[in-house]
């Protein structure tokens, strides 16, 4: 058993109302619960921090929480929905972004089986292969390299593994062994509320990506290759727009 929690935060710095915004006629937050509610999740909640997003979520019938408005990350609202819930220590919670409209549900039923499968683990996450140079050269695109057990060893904006005797001008000549990371996690409650509470680390400050704490910490996170790649986030206008295509009807 697993639940699911999509923090959806008004005041986004590149995107203020991001999950409100209309795909297919719809906020992108009711696409994001449609696909939760695929998924064989017991319980799916909301949690933001404003009362627009509050009334849109109870309009599609929603469940959703009011949250501090002083969270810096999703993670720290999760772990405040799981205080104020009292969830258990060892139960499992599914962090699932609100500007992820496309996220296939099976993926949200893998992330939390893999922490399942692992007692000793304290976060699950997905990844896929990397496809082509561009992306593994892409500093958007979040790499990640594991051990042989599956548990993670690095993340990085930079492309990872560096094949150093593959080299054309300088530059890489092949990606492939390369996996990109897919930003969906699974924690067990008392890893999320150590993670809440621990100070950033520094390889989280220099490449901006919070899971760098948990390794810094020393905390378990387990990865795994997704069964099916996700459609598109959205971080930006430009990207609602690939978004949307995904909505459209296929031509008859």
């Amino acid at each position: 058993m697993y639940r699911i929690v999509i923090p959806a935060r008004y005041a986004s710095s590149r995107f203020p109302g991001k999950p409100l915004v209309q795909i297919a006629g719809k906020p992108m937050l009711q696409h994001v619960h449609a696909c939760a509610r695929q998924s064989s999740a017991a319980e799916i909640l909301i949690a933001t921090d404003d009362a627009r997003i509050v009334a849109a979520a109870e309009g599609f019938g929603a469940r959703v929480m009011l949250t501090a408005h002083d969270h810096a990350t999703g993670t720290d609202r999760i772990a405040e929905v799981a205080r104020l819930c009292e969830w258990g220590r060892d139960d499992v919670v599914v962090n699932l972004q609100g500007d992820e409209p496309s996220m296939p549900p099976e993926l949200l039923d893998q992330v939390a089986a893999l922490l399942l499968a692992h007692a000793g683990a304290d976060i699950a996450t997905l990844a896929a292969p990397i496809e082509n140079l561009a992306e593994y050269l892409d500093p958007n695109v979040v790499k990640v390299v594991t051990d042989v057990a599956g548990r993670a060893l690095y993340f990085s904006r930079a492309p990872i593994p560096w094949h150093r005797d593959e080299l054309v001008d300088g530059r890489p000549g092949r990606c492939d062994g390369a996996r990109r990371h897919i930003g969906l996690y699974a924690y067990r409650v008392g890893a999320l509320e150590r993670l809440s509470a621990l100070p950033v680390a520094p390889l989280e400050e220099a490449e901006k990506l919070e899971q760098l704490r948990a390794l810094h910490h020393g905390m378990d996170i387990r990865v795994a290759n997704a069964v099916r790649r996700p459609g598109p986030d959205v971080n930006t206008p430009d990207d609602l727009r690939r978004a949307e295509s995904a909505f459209r009807p296929a031509p008859g």
